[in-house]
């Protein structure tokens, strides 16, 4: 039982391609990349099964000539999965362009992470704060002129 390496060397391509298409911000290449990591599945699923044989019925092929059923039972799994996933993020789609926003945006937090200050414990953390919002010594600016609004002590230091 040995695997065709056309069909690994296609399956580590897809892979490849797909999580580099799922890494992205934009939702319409996520699901690229879910449809992609779909077929790679199923071209390593098709690749591990061997070569091809008789139907695996008992009493018309001798066993010994029996292709195996387990990669094509786990192959139409994983269709239904990828579909599932690709109906989910198709919803998600629609509903973020009925809203008007296509990609994700980056959150408060992300900008503060980004920035490299450190907040103390009794720090304030302010909701919508961002590197504009930093003073050069990298403390946060009040803000609150700025209509950001605080929502309580950070329990922790941040690194």
């Amino acid at each position: 039982m040995t695997a065709s390496l056309a069909l690994v060397v296609t399956s580590v391509v897809l892979y490849s391609a797909g999580l580099y298409l799922l890494l992205d911000r934009s939702l319409t290449r996520v699901l690229l990349g879910v449809l992609l990591l779909g077929n790679a599945t199923n071209v390593l699923l098709l690749a591990s099964g061997g070569e091809s044989g008789g139907a695996p019925i008992y009493g018309t092929t001798p066993e010994e000539e029996m292709s195996d059923p387990l990669p094509q039972a786990m192959a139409l799994t994983a269709i239904v999965i990828t579909l599932g996933v690709a109906a989910f993020l198709l919803a998600m789609i629609y509903r973020s362009w009925r809203l008007g926003q296509e990609s994700l945006e980056d959150d408060p937090e992300d900008r503060i992470v980004a920035s490299g200050i450190q907040l103390a414990p009794d720090d304030v953390n302010y909701v919508g704060a961002g590197p504009d919002d930093i003073d050069p010594d990298g403390d946060l600016t009040d803000g609150l002129e700025d209509g950001l609004v605080p929502y309580g002590p950070v329990e922790e230091a941040r690194p």
